[in-house]
């Protein structure tokens, strides 16, 4: 699943984290989480950083939606 720089963003704001704590629990550099973040479009990073961002989140309770539209959303406890 591709996952956008503004995914990223949002993603961390809905669940309150700032850079630290998404490289913290991502575990890359929080180097990384600023240079990705500071860009537009598609994300400049290796596909295994960005798939590690994307388990944080993930296992934080995030889903990365991509249809009708991108953003993110907290999973539903059902």
């Amino acid at each position: 699943m591709l996952v956008t720089t503004r995914q990223i963003k949002a993603a961390r704001s809905l669940i309150g984290w700032d850079q630290c704590q998404l490289a913290s629990n991502a575990g890359v550099a929080v180097s990384t989480i600023r240079r990705i973040e500071r860009l537009e479009g598609q994300i400049a990073a290796h596909f295994e950083t960005v798939e590690k961002i994307r388990r944080a989140f993930e296992s934080a309770g995030v889903d990365f939606v991509c249809e009708p539209g991108i953003g993110v959303h907290l999973k539903s406890h059902s």
